[in-house]
């Protein structure tokens, strides 16, 4: 009786281990640490750094997403993710030659990310809040949205990239756009330090609103250099601008609205407005307000600052059992 107990108890627990393996993919809830460096290997699974830890890559893909801890670094060059990476307070993500295939998404606190010639889903980036660290970001070098940029602290800069939805910014403290293309809208709201746009194309409605400091649309307006202005395919609205607002060199299909900047809007006779202006504006005045060298940026010191530091202590670990 003993001995045929055991047997049934035998193959109802084969039963109950070969129904677990195919109700569960092989890689379920595998996660792979990364402290150290890495090559070019796949990590058939997440990955993850762990708090206060840096994990710094080249030439490898993940399969699965990633997760920067708080206080850890990614460094990643010529990679790819199949999931999206998300950054915890007070971490860091750092990305060049490397293509993402979710989203990329910022925690309030995060301390930053900065993406060259990197392709990406929608990237997010929380407000503050009550976290001690305001954090940032940068696109750059050739990346590729895929997607809504919607960017709610710190410095924003997009420079020579694409983005194939929206880019919108709320409560930052600058937003520039340098040589962009963007086929959604533009929405610059409440930035503490305003916004520049250069040598852009927007195709659809352009509205800067509530932003201290000033809005500059194209060169000659005092808050950075620029070479050229841009295009916008449709309306472009400023309004309750504290600071000035200028706009040089721009091609508006649509019309510019302004409402409530002060002092009012400088527009330049070298625009080309179709749909004609509608509110106050001035003949431009002489350059004034912030030296090209006091916009740089203090997160891009930062940003060098950091990643050095966690290039260092990963190489400091060793190779990261990948």
């Amino acid at each position: 009786m003993a001995r045929r107990t055991a047997s049934a108890l035998a193959t109802l627990s084969a039963l109950v281990t070969a129904s677990v393996m195919m109700a569960a993919p092989a890689n379920a809830d595998l996660v792979m640490y990364c402290v150290g460096t890495g090559g070019a290997v796949t990590v058939p699974s997440d990955l993850y750094v762990p708090p206060g830890e840096s994990c710094s890559l080249q030439g490898t893909t993940i399969t699965g997403n990633v997760r920067v801890a708080k206080d850890a670094n990614l460094i990643i060059k010529g990679g790819t993710v199949n999931g999206e990476v998300q950054v915890a307070a007070n971490a860091y993500f750092d990305s060049v030659d490397t293509r993402v295939d979710g989203d990329v998404t910022l925690a309030a606190g995060g301390f930053g990310m900065y993406l060259r010639n990197t392709d990406t889903a929608r990237i997010v980036t929380q407000p503050k809040g009550s976290q001690p660290v305001e954090g940032f970001l940068f696109v750059e070098a050739g990346s590729k949205v895929d997607g809504n940029i919607n960017a709610q602290v710190g410095e924003v800069s997009v420079t020579d990239s694409e983005v194939t939805g929206n880019l919108s910014t709320n409560g930052a403290y600058f937003t520039d756009v340098k040589n962009v293309f963007v086929d959604g809208t533009l929405s610059v709201l409440n930035n503490a330090n305003g916004s520049v746009v250069c040598g852009s194309a927007v195709q659809g409605k352009a509205t800067f609103a509530g932003n201290q400091g000033g809005v500059q649309l194209g060169p000659n307006g005092g808050l950075d250099s620029c070479a050229s202005g841009g295009y916008f395919a449709r309306d472009v609205a400023i309004s309750n601008t504290t600071g000035r607002s200028t706009l040089d060199d721009n091609i508006i299909n649509g019309q510019l609205q302004l409402t409530a900047n002060s002092p009012v809007t400088e527009v330049a006779t070298n625009n080309k407005i179709r749909g004609g202006i509608a509110g106050e504006s001035a003949a431009p005045a002489a350059a004034r307000g912030l030296a090209a060298a006091e916009r740089e940026s203090s997160a891009a010191e930062r940003a060098a600052a950091r990643s050095a530091a966690a290039n260092d202590a990963a190489a400091a670990k060793g190779k990261a059992r990948l």
